[in-house]
């Protein structure tokens, strides 16, 4: 492998802001924010939307999840008159 071309692979916590529920894996995404983990050491933290703890194929709950308006701007705009 070439020196220096590489992004950094570390270890940080992913966030399901809906269920609160956090893994420690390692990525290549970095974040300023910061998370004290289970083991005492500090991790960078992201933040998710959607996790397997919210999945609906892994939870078996159907459930919407529209952070960004989406399906009301669909429903305006397809509205019957």
């Amino acid at each position: 492998m070439k020196a220096g071309i590489h992004p950094d692979y570390r270890e940080v916590v992913f966030q399901d802001v809906t269920t609160d529920f956090s893994f420690l894996t390692r990525s290549t995404l970095g974040s300023k924010e910061k998370i004290k983990w289970e083991d005492g050491n500090e991790y960078p933290l992201i933040k998710v939307d959607i996790s397997s703890a919210s999945h609906p194929f892994y939870t078996g709950k159907h459930k919407i999840v529209d952070t960004s308006g989406r399906v009301d701007k669909f429903r305006k705009r397809y509205a019957q008159k």
